[in-house]
């Protein structure tokens, strides 16, 4: 990876004084909109780095704070977007150098501090990383918070001593963001995979990412009122939470491990300890957005390089920031496949 640059001033470009963004408002008790608005430069916090986004992407958390989760988003009007690759313009801090490719993920961004659905952002310089060079703007974006998300959990079950020789993998909610990026990166690493989804149609398009096989989602919960079931899997990631996750954990093999990183099902949990002590599975949390710097370097390291995927076209959908209110609304439709990059420029 390219190394930060120290510089002892603040480079800067043309700075425009405003640009178009995904816009929340809150119009009654609970009534929410989203519009594409003008926004002005000024409005923005002020931060250390300027960056003009070229590249985001849409995940769940942005569909959660676009329709005014307060969980995830307190104070409205607000732009959501927790991923962003695009331009430095100007950096206070002397971090970067203007017209530095950067990379911003996670932290606060998009949550409550203006996000990458803005054609510009302005953020802390500890939030950013320098694009790999082997990677463009858009390829990172392709990944974006899924392919991360997906990258780090494989590294956590490795952490473990997770290898390919050990059987094969199950990844649930294996159409979405991460669970597509799950199923790939595994395959590119040499692991058998296996996937479990609500999509019966999407089969193919599972297959052709690098499921050996696919599996209904409702076949986990097979095993809903026994202590443990079969041992059918060396280790597995898990996005969805409550009972898919309980159950997955009760047909690991022993030793095994679940990476757990979602809750698109439910944050709740419940089953008995039999699993964990009588064959030593492990349940391991994996988190994206505050994990420290150096971290979010190492794991970006190695998406652009052992963890890079051929013919990244087959991953992604690219779509305007027009377009993005439509299809915002989609990740609670239950119509998601895949990833989302937005062309922030066009």
């Amino acid at each position: 990876m390219k190394p930060l640059t120290k510089n002892n001033r603040s480079d800067t470009l043309a700075i425009p004084t405003s640009f178009q963004a995904l816009v929340v408002e809150q119009t009654a008790e609970k009534i929410f909109t989203k519009s594409i608005q003008e926004r002005k430069v000024t409005d923005l916090p002020d931060n250390e780095v300027l960056i003009k986004v070229h590249y985001s992407s849409l995940n769940f958390k942005d569909a959660m704070s676009a329709s005014g989760n307060k969980r995830i988003t307190q104070n409205f009007p607000h732009t959501p977007g927790i991923d962003a690759a695009g331009t430095v313009l100007s950096d206070k801090s002397g971090t970067f150098k203007a017209g530095q490719e950067v990379l911003v993920f996670g932290y606060d961004l998009g949550m409550n501090t203006p996000g990458g659905l803005g054609q510009v952002i302005c953020i802390p310089a500890n939030w950013a990383v320098v694009c790999p060079p082997s990677l463009s703007l858009k390829e990172a974006m392709i990944y974006g918070t899924g392919g991360l998300t997906a990258a780090l959990c494989i590294q956590k079950i490795e952490k473990m001593g997770a290898k390919p020789s050990d059987g094969p993998v199950a990844v649930t909610g294996a159409t979405g963001g991460v669970g597509s990026m799950s199923v790939a990166l595994l395959k590119k690493l040499g692991y058998e995979v296996v996937a479990y989804s609500g999509k019966p149609e999407k089969s193919e398009h599972l297959k052709a990412l690098g499921a050996s096989e696919v599996l209904h989602r409702d076949d986990i919960n097979k095993v809903q009122d026994k202590p443990v079931g079969r041992e059918l899997w060396a280790n597995a990631i898990d996005t969805l939470g409550g009972d898919y996750l309980a159950n997955i954990l009760k047909q690991l093999k022993a030793g095994g491990a679940v990476a757990s990183c979602g809750l698109a099902s439910s944050p709740n949990l419940s089953l008995t300890v039999i699993p964990f002590i009588t064959r030593g599975v492990s349940l391991l949390g994996v988190d994206s957005v505050y994990i420290p710097l150096a971290d979010k370097q190492h794991i970006w390291q190695r998406v652009a390089t052992d963890m890079k995927l051929d013919n990244l076209r087959q991953y992604f959908e690219e779509i305007t920031l027009a377009q993005t209110p439509d299809y915002l609304d989609r990740f609670f439709q239950s119509q998601v496949v895949g990833r989302y990059v937005v062309n922030m420029q066009s």
